[in-house]
């Protein structure tokens, strides 16, 4: 993985999949980041890319695609770029070059009436928790049910969309979901407060990055480059604000990098 840095292309120089128009994978089935409205993607990545395209000379088109087979969607030449609230990881380095433009980090969400309130994921042992499929602190759990729950280890069950955990967790099907601090609020208050977030500060806190095929540097640089004036004009800070993120600081993308966080 590369942290992408200066740029001297131009929109001209960009080869896209089809010409004039950049194609963004997106799991668009995750509020706040990735969701459609009235037939218009929405949400954290449709707004930095609505910041950044015109920049690029490009139009943007979002391709629809479930989390687990964004990636896979990348390789095969689907699209040219991800922007779908996509961690950034030590095992995905090895296949795709991230622009860092965010952080954020998991909460875990219970049904209102239970007393069940776990704070932390050693919390968990014995209990069945529920998943993105592909979701960046899956293994991070087993690690934590490996080290602290062996006499009742921790079952993950994991799902195509948000929306599928919070409803297994709304039919008992699951004892608590682990998902993102954004999402979990978001199905907090589309479950009518039937749910509840139990956790009291950010786990595994993660960073988010934009992912461009590997060694497409040209089209990387370019990203960057129009993301680091948005950081300068204060703009892309109001963004953020907008949904209670940040920027990861450098120590912090480098441990992403690394696999040290």
């Amino acid at each position: 993985m590369t942290i992408i840095t200066g740029s001297a292309a131009t929109a001209s120089d960009l080869a896209t999949v089809e010409s004039g128009t950049l194609l963004v994978g997106s799991d668009q089935v995750y509020p706040p980041y990735d969701y459609v409205e009235d037939g218009v993607t929405k949400g954290l990545d449709a707004d930095v890319m609505a910041l950044i395209g015109p920049k690029l000379g490009l139009e943007v088109k979002f391709v629809d695609t479930r989390f687990a087979n964004l990636i896979a969607g990348l390789q095969a030449n689907r699209f040219d770029m991800i922007a779908s609230a996509l961690y950034v990881t030590a095992a995905r380095a090895k296949v795709v070059d991230y622009i860092p433009y965010a952080k954020t980090g998991g909460s875990l969400t219970v049904r209102s009436a239970d007393t069940f309130a776990p704070k932390t994921p050693e919390d968990l042992c014995g209990k069945r928790v529920g998943n993105l499929k592909g979701a960046a602190w899956v293994p991070e759990l087993m690690k934590v049910s490996e080290a602290s729950c062996t006499s009742a280890p921790i079952t993950v069950q994991e799902y195509a969309t948000s929306a599928e955990a919070a409803q297994a967790l709304l039919s008992q099907g699951v004892d608590v979901v682990f998902d993102d601090a954004g999402v979990s609020q978001a199905a907090v208050a589309a479950s009518g407060n039937r749910l509840k977030i139990t956790s009291d500060t950010i786990l595994f806190p993660v960073v988010m990055g934009i992912a461009v095929k590997k060694g497409n540097t040209a089209l990387g640089e370019k990203v960057e480059k129009e993301l680091q004036a948005l950081i300068a004009s204060g703009e892309y800070a109001k963004l953020l604000e907008k949904y209670n993120l940040a920027m990861p600081s450098p120590g912090e993308i480098e441990q992403s990098l690394q696999g040290t966080n």
